[in-house]
């Protein structure tokens, strides 16, 4: 595989390596590009950093001897790094590829789990049949018992008072009330508006006669 072949599968990755300090080396991870599973290369140490990095832990006590040799030690590994973080990217690509199945059709990079081996396909390319019959028959179910439900809210709709005003907001202490005739919070008996028997006019409780068109309401 040419090195332009293998880049393009690091497209789906993150690089966790460290150039500097005791704990410099390379590691990297990788996703399934369906899924987002997630899998770590084992870690592979530079051993030229860590070196400087364990010099200058000591550097306190023998300054002027460990001191330069850290630094001469620091300067080689800075220009040994990017060759050696190359080197580590290709075998890692290489270690993931055992993990990893490119799509023929979209040619994204999956895991085994989300790969049809069979046909060289990802599975958002090539569904498993019997998970989308079972996918189907679900959504299907829904839907069909949403719409029964729509119906009896409909029918029990029908048994509302939709005409009647109610004070949602109680005036007393500003509490939502939800159309009750009693606060729940403080107590306080709200306004319960009535509608004239002949023409629907709101009404306060009580009234005897309607407003607008004069019916007795008692």
């Amino acid at each position: 595989m040419s090195d332009d072949s293998a880049y393009k599968f690091s497209n789906n990755y993150t690089d966790l390596s460290n150039s500097s300090g005791v704990d410099a080396g390379f590691q990297f991870e990788f996703y399934c590009e369906r899924c987002s599973d997630r899998w770590r290369t084992t870690f592979k140490p530079y051993r030229s950093a860590q070196a400087s990095g364990w010099l200058s832990k000591g550097g306190g006590i023998f300054v002027g001897l460990l001191g330069n040799a850290s630094s001469v030690l620091n300067g080689l590994a800075e220009a040994g790094w990017h060759s050696a973080r190359d080197g580590a990217f290709k075998d890692a690509i290489a270690e993931g590829k055992q993990h990893f199945n490119r799509c023929s059709a979209c040619h994204d990079y999956v895991c085994g789990t989300c790969f049809d081996s069979e046909r060289g396909l990802c599975f958002n390319c090539a569904p498993n049949v019997r998970v989308a019959i079972t996918r189907s028959r679900a959504q299907g179910e829904v839907q069909s018992a949403s719409e029964v439900a729509h119906d009896e809210g409909r029918s029990r709709g029908v048994r509302h008072d939709v005409r009647q005003e109610m004070q949602l907001v109680c005036p007393h202490c500003r509490a939502e009330t939800h159309g009750a005739k009693f606060c729940p919070e403080c107590g306080f008996k709200m306004a319960q508006q009535i509608q004239c028997r002949s023409c629907s006019t709101s009404l306060e409780p009580g009234t005897k006669f309607c407003t607008e068109c004069g019916e007795r309401q008692g």
